[in-house]
């Protein structure tokens, strides 16, 4: 084990003192939840990264979600030719790539898996999963049934993760919602997984197995944060209670697989219209950003870059440190954490994937661990989007749900980053799962 594995090990719970120290009430701590929090996360790394059959295990999911990758293009292919190639490949006639387009080789693979998703909840495929992770959190962090339930979900599935705890929303602590906000924002869901691996997979070829493991691992990290953050303070309802998943089951296969496909759709469709509107934003902030900071670096005789990601690249400088960064990568890493903030998560991963293609880090471990330190819905948008689509579930609890926002926000954001600290005390220049 390096130097920058301990410092990574010590980042955990230096992120968990963060967490801490924005708690709603210092004095109540859940030590399960903490020592659950990290302990699973540690188990879970440690087995992926240092255990032959684990490792194994790693590469078998990310073959089986690149070859469902392959099939999820079939249809694009179709439907858009040659638009459909991606770089370097060519189609079936010998004609040659017109280069990577998001909009028509990445986003579409989002209403297949959607559609798949839909088809894994008739067969109940998902729901026993979702209660297996469920009873684990249950059982080990003393935290109710209910919220156990929802954080479970949220591995797999995205805002509608609130639908399987709906009969218990009205009635939920205020605590408890932290916990699902948290939640919501710290995962990503299975249907939004294959756009990243078809952003990074050219430099970092084990991405999709990476992105499986950073989903699991940020579930424990949001129970930890969110209860720092969140203390529970109330009784809940459901606390050690098993809780079975509340979802409308289709009438079919064909039916579930119908509507899963418009429900993502329906996803692509949002993303879409987030990206056209906060990327245009974010470039007219940055525009008046520039105009003022002109002046001031004229005044002052300066030269800094007035950009958002810029100024919250010194934010995050700290945060990369702990994560298990090298010096000369951490402001590299932090801007991207930074403009995952604002700008959302896809195009930080855009951006990761370009500083990789350009062999911009000099340790082979940062661009892992920022895969998984930004593997999580923790931005602006998504607040807005859970903090909605939970309210519209429960609306009397809407006024309790927009004041968490803000603070649960910052719990997702730390739990992405002890995600990526647990990805840095594993992972070392020589493990296969780096790509190597």
């Amino acid at each position: 084990m390096s130097y920058q594995n301990i410092i990574s090990f010590a980042g955990i719970f230096g992120l968990s003192v963060v967490a801490w120290l924005f708690s709603s009430n210092k004095k109540i701590i859940n030590w399960k939840v903490v020592f659950w929090g990290i302990t699973l996360q540690l188990i879970f790394g440690f087995f992926i990264f240092l255990i032959p059959a684990g490792t194994k295990i790693f590469l078998l999911i990310n073959d089986l979600v690149v070859k469902l990758l392959d099939s999820a293009t079939a249809g694009i292919k179709f439907l858009f030719g040659r638009l459909a190639i991606p770089p370097g490949s060519t189609g079936e006639a010998g004609e040659s790539s017109l280069g990577f387009i998001l909009a028509i080789q990445s986003l579409p693979t989002i209403v297949f898996f959607a559609a798949l998703v839909g088809a894994l909840y008739y067969l109940r495929v998902m729901p026993f999963l979702i209660q297996l992770f469920a009873r684990i959190f249950t059982r080990l962090m003393k935290v109710s049934g209910a919220e156990s339930l929802c954080v479970s979900s949220n591995i797999f599935v995205g805002v509608e993760s609130a639908l399987v705890v709906r009969p218990y929303l009205e009635q939920m602590t205020v605590s408890e919602l932290g916990t699902i906000l948290t939640a919501g924002m710290a995962t990503i869901a299975s249907s939004v997984l294959s756009l990243y691996v078809m952003v990074l997979k050219s430099g970092l070829p084990t991405i999709a197995g990476h992105l499986v493991s950073a989903s699991i691992l940020s579930a424990p990290a949001a129970l930890l944060t969110s209860k720092l953050i969140f203390p529970e303070t109330e009784h809940p309802l459901t606390l050690g209670l098993k809780v079975k998943p509340y979802y409308e089951k289709e009438d079919n296969l064909i039916m579930a697989i119908i509507n899963g496909a418009n429900a993502g759709l329906k996803l692509l469709g949002g993303i879409v219209a987030l990206l056209l509107a906060f990327l245009g934003l974010l470039a007219l902030v940055d525009w008046l950003l520039g105009s003022f900071g002109g002046q001031v670096n004229h005044l002052l005789g300066w030269n800094f870059d007035w950009k958002i990601a810029n100024i919250l690249g010194y934010v995050f400088y700290p945060f990369s440190l702990a994560m298990g960064i090298t010096p000369h990568d951490a402001f590299l890493v932090a801007k991207l954490l930074g403009e995952r903030v604002v700008a959302t998560e896809l195009v930080s991963y855009q951006h990761l994937a370009e500083l990789i293609k350009a062999g911009a880090f000099a340790d082979p471990r940062s661009p892992v661990i920022t895969s998984y330190a930004l593997c999580g819905f923790a931005h602006v948008a998504s607040l807005a989007i859970f903090i909605g689509g939970t309210g519209a579930l429960a609306p009397s609890r809407l006024k309790d749900l927009s004041r968490l926002g803000f603070k649960a926000l910052l719990a997702a954001t730390l739990a992405c980053l002890i995600t990526g600290a647990i990805a840095g005390v594993f992972a070392s220049g020589s493990t296969v799962l780096l790509g190597h």
